[in-house]
């Protein structure tokens, strides 16, 4: 028996996907917008994500042509024809080639190794944003044809637009801000940490000379020069201590203030919560330029008032006299303590207002004395809430610039030490390390260094507290 097989019949096959637009890869559409922002939606049948992405490429492609030197047959180099953003990593990176030289017909320009270095962050930060960009074209083009891939509904470009807008309008409306603070904060933050790695100083300023990158040298410097290690080291200890004892002398004066005035023994509680809060009240320089002199050695009046009353023999030169640095450590002390007691007398009052009167009813039942209510009930309570403000008030202390400088300017003067003084603080030292003896470089690493400590401790800290770990 034989069969016989009908023409028109086809031959049985393997059933196979249909090659339409649904089942293009979906990284055909991610490398086209990875190439060309935008061509991966329009490859997505999405014009109007398509235009939007390309209209940001194409803007990035004519402000670099426009803001550059190009033209037909140019022998192309970055620092003659290169626009914002090729010019700028290039100077960001070489930091200018050619130093201003004297000619015959004058001074050359010249590159300006600090300006480049700065156009240089701007361009980077600007392309940093516009990957962020770039990415998401790529990102939406591929996650678009996965979903199609899959069975999902198609979605027009304005259908797009109108759920990120209800989606994501937080992000919309919070985005320029953002940039403002990149350009505004970041900037400046990595610019000194740039700094820092270069010879930026009093002997190579731009534009006569130009400035290198060095690596880790000026670490070295700060951290291996007997001299400058002394100096850091000693300084740094200062530091530390001045702002413990600054912020615990500030903090037991306010709370026992408080606590005197949440008395019901103290008539007239409003007023001398409203004479207490004037030193705060009034501006910290102000106050520091007054009593600066106050103390001063050779007219101001505390000094002739002990000698009068034959405390002493002599004037007490307070700032100046480098045998005793402890009296100007102690007066800084006394004068920060004069000025911020009052914050935290409001503060712990405040949170003394808001404890129920039953807990020292029960505590007063149980036969405990006021000093045992004031560690039991009040000082826990009080210190579970203010512990973060304690932390923020050790940093503030610990950079607290205007009542060293405004006071003791540093002094008295410390033969041991390099550009400081007794009283100085690491931010004072850094201070007059930059524009008083133009040493941008080692201020720059001091500023690094602050960065560091303050930024560790404050994390440590926080993280400790009971406060944060609710938020």
């Amino acid at each position: 028996m034989t069969t016989t097989t009908n023409p028109e019949t086809p031959a049985p096959t393997r059933d196979r996907a249909p090659r339409g637009p649904g089942c293009l890869p979906a990284a055909v559409p991610g490398l086209a917008s990875a190439l060309a922002w935008g061509a991966g939606q329009l490859i997505n049948r999405q014009a109007g994500k398509a235009a939007f992405f390309f209209a940001a490429f194409a803007g990035t492609i004519a402000w670099e042509i426009a803001s550059g030197n190009y033209y037909p047959g140019m022998d192309f180099t970055a620092r003659a024809n290169g626009g914002f953003f090729i010019h700028g990593l290039w100077g960001l990176a070489t930091l200018g080639t050619q130093p201003r030289e004297m000619t015959l017909t004058g001074l050359t320009e010249g590159d300006n190794s600090i300006v480049l270095m700065a156009n240089g962050l701007i361009a980077l930060l600007t392309l940093a944003l516009l990957a962020v960009l770039w990415g998401w074209s790529v990102r939406d083009a591929v996650r678009y044809r996965a979903a199609l891939n899959a069975g999902g509904a198609a979605e027009t470009s304005r259908a797009y637009f109108r759920r990120l807008w209800e989606g994501a309008f937080a992000y919309i409306v919070l985005s320029p801000g953002m940039v403002l603070l990149v350009f505004m904060a970041v900037l400046p933050v990595l610019f000194g940490i740039l700094v820092a790695f270069t010879n930026y100083n009093r002997d190579n300023l731009p534009p006569k000379n130009l400035v290198d990158w060095v690596g880790f040298d000026n670490f070295a410097t700060i951290f291996a020069v007997p001299s400058w290690t002394e100096t850091f080291g000693g300084i740094l200890g200062w530091t530390v201590v001045w702002a413990v004892l600054a912020t615990v002398t500030t903090y037991a004066a306010g709370m026992l203030q408080a606590v005197l005035l949440a008395s019901p023994k103290v008539k007239f509680p409003r007023m001398w919560r409203s004479v207490f809060l004037l030193p705060w009240a009034v501006p910290a320089i102000v106050s520091a330029l007054v009593f600066r002199s106050m103390f001063n050695g050779q007219f101001g009046p505390v000094s002739q008032w002990l000698v009068d009353l034959g405390v002493t023999d002599e004037r007490v030169y307070w700032f100046t006299d480098p045998s005793h640095p402890n009296l100007a450590r102690a007066v800084a002390l006394l004068v920060n303590l004069w000025l911020g007691f009052p914050f935290f007398m409001a503060l712990v009052g405040g949170v003394l207002a808001n404890i129920p009167e039953s807990y020292y009813e029960a505590a007063r039942i149980d036969g405990a004395g006021p000093v045992q209510q004031f560690r039991h009930i009040t000082l826990p309570i009080v210190q579970r809430t203010v512990m973060p403000l304690l932390v923020l008030s050790f940093v503030h202390n610990f950079n607290n610039f205007g009542v060293i400088y405004f006071l003791t300017e540093g002094g008295p003067d410390n033969v041991d030490y390099r550009f400081a003084g007794s009283t100085d603080l690491l931010v004072t030292w850094l201070f007059k390390l930059t524009l008083d003896n133009r040493l941008y470089n080692i201020g720059a690493v001091m500023s690094l260094v602050v960065f560091v400590i303050v930024g560790t401790i404050s994390v440590l800290n926080l993280n400790r507290t009971k406060a944060i770990r609710e938020l």
